[in-house]
């Protein structure tokens, strides 16, 4: 990335001190390309979506003359196979995401993980939906705690921006069950997208995704960790309580940084391998990395999905 690239992306310390999602995501989106791709499915599908206004350049075809005669408005049916990719955001809302060391600029605040991959995921949506996809979101801790099922309609961002906005309320991290739960709910192949800090047991969590490509999904997975947690930056010897478990643990940072990396990296190559076998996408964003960078990493990837999908 070029010097000049770098300066139009936005600080996330600063990103972070505009407290709605919507404006937050606003701002990230504003001056970002979007619109990559355009869909190329516009065929007749049997199975009926939706209406949506007539705009120039629609095909007549596809016209609903009675609602014409009933309301002297001009509708187009939409149909399924017009939506040429379905996104279901998976996002972690447990304790652990909780945790955040950067400030927020010019205060005396920081920000968490789950501000970062919050807006991450309502940032995707508000891509998804422009381009005129579908996207949805599940919410989950130890439970799901909220299911938005993947639709290109309006009012479908501010649903998933409402949703997104629930603080963190539940403890532990169970990475297998939403996963399980999209692949019984979730009926039409898609992308599944899992934002996650993934500082969890990974038992599972194979086969959950195997059962989801199993179903004929598209995997992503994005790993939004803070930078302490990569680099166990502390200065002084401190107490350190486990958020999920509530385990306490006095630890000297200088001691145990290089075991402490080396248990990291093995975690994360376990990722990596796990996503690599099945061939899903993984990618790890510090929570000082600007959102623009990841965007436009992710809208290539649906890019190039999309176009193996023709």
């Amino acid at each position: 990335m070029t010097t000049s690239s770098a300066t139009r992306y936005i600080d996330p310390a600063v990103l972070m001190r505009i407290r709605s999602l919507e404006l937050r995501v606003k701002a990230v989106m504003e001056g970002f390309v979007t619109g990559l791709h355009r869909s190329p499915f516009h065929g007749f599908s049997v199975e009926f979506s939706e209406y949506r206004q007539y705009t120039p350049g629609d095909d007549l075809r596809y016209l609903d003359w009675k609602v014409l005669a009933r309301s002297d408005r001009h509708y187009i049916k939409r149909f399924e196979d017009e939506t040429n990719l379905r996104c279901q955001l998976v996002v972690d809302n447990s304790q652990s995401m909780s945790f955040g060391s950067t400030m927020v600029a010019n205060t005396n605040k920081t920000y968490s993980k789950a501000d970062y991959a919050k807006t991450l995921a309502a940032c995707l949506a508000y891509c998804l939906i422009q381009q005129r996809d579908a996207a949805g979101l599940m919410l989950f801790d130890e439970q799901v705690e909220a299911f938005v099922p993947a639709r290109f309609r309006h009012g479908q961002l501010r649903q998933i921006c409402v949703t997104l906005e629930r603080a963190t309320t539940g403890r532990s991290t169970d990475l297998v069950r939403p996963l399980d739960q999209v692949a019984a709910q979730v009926r039409k192949r898609g992308l599944i997208v899992l934002i996650s800090d993934l500082l969890a047991p990974l038992d599972g969590l194979e086969r959950a995704l195997t059962a989801l490509q199993a179903c004929g999904h598209q995997l992503a997975v994005l790993q939004v960790l803070d930078p302490r947690e990569l680099s166990l930056d502390f200065a002084d010897a401190a107490l350190f309580v486990d958020a999920e478990s509530g385990r306490e643990l006095y630890v000297d940072p200088a001691d145990a940084r290089a075991s402490y990396q080396a248990k990291l990296e093995a975690h994360l190559a376990a990722v990596r391998r796990t996503c690599d076998k099945l061939g899903a996408v993984h990618e790890l964003a510090a929570t000082d990395r600007p959102l623009e960078e990841v965007l436009g990493e992710f809208l290539g990837i649906a890019a190039r999905m999309k176009r193996g999908r023709r």
